[in-house]
């Protein structure tokens, strides 16, 4: 009974969080957002409602250098920072310096540019979430119904389209296309790793790698 519950709570929660994605057909929809706090919250209803043990956990500080030292795990962390870079170059390359701006429009009523203290707590928070929500429950979650494979494809989908915004159709598709590779990369860390804090340690750094390179040298 216990485990219909959870598998019906786990399906609810994923529903919700397409649904809301979807919502990003109209680019300028604001409601595509809750998505993150649905999976959040949806991870720990269902950790709840099985009772996990923490050792058993997506969500584990412990255990986070034992995870780190798992077969491949710091390889595929470190690859977001790289695609950070590769993204950046080869965007402003192909649209001929409107990417950054793209990408700058696109966060700037998340992330305060001008203030790096808050910048700093912005960066950490929003990857925390995302991860909790994307990597712990979607794919977690789902990960204990249907094929690995399957639920990194779909997390990753819902992930980037939550990040379509108004723009030139090309630019759009790419910089949707890159977030849908590194959301990939999250995946494979996560199934690694069995952590959402270790794919967080990935997301934050490829984030801050892509920051740091738009100031230096985009902006």
């Amino acid at each position: 009974m216990n485990n219909k519950k959870v598998t019906i709570l786990t399906l609810i929660g994923i529903t919700i969080m397409i649904l809301l994605t979807v919502t990003k057909v109209a680019p300028s929809s604001k409601i595509a957002g809750y998505s993150v706090f649905v999976g959040i919250a949806f991870f720990f209803i269902t950790e709840a409602a099985a009772k996990t043990r923490d050792s058993q956990s997506g969500l584990r500080f412990n255990t986070i250098v034992a995870d780190l030292k798992k077969p491949g795990v710091i390889i595929w962390l470190l690859l977001p920072g790289v695609s950070g870079i590769v993204t950046l170059v080869a965007g402003n390359l192909i649209f001929s310096g409107a990417f950054v701006n793209h990408v700058m429009g696109r966060t700037a009523s998340v992330l305060s540019f001008d203030k790096a203290a808050l910048l700093t707590v912005q960066v950490i928070i929003a990857a925390f979430g995302e991860e909790i929500a994307y990597r712990g429950f979607l794919l977690g979650k789902g990960m204990k119904l249907f094929p690995f494979w399957l639920c990194a494809l779909v997390s990753s989908v819902v992930f980037a389209a939550g990040h379509i915004a108004e723009g030139n159709i090309g630019l759009v598709a790419y910089d949707v296309t890159t977030i849908f590779i590194d959301s990939l990369i999250f995946s494979v860390i996560y199934h690694k790793s069995g952590n959402c804090v270790i794919s967080t340690f990935s997301h934050i750094l490829g984030n801050t790698v892509a920051l740091v390179a738009t100031f230096v040298f985009f902006r």
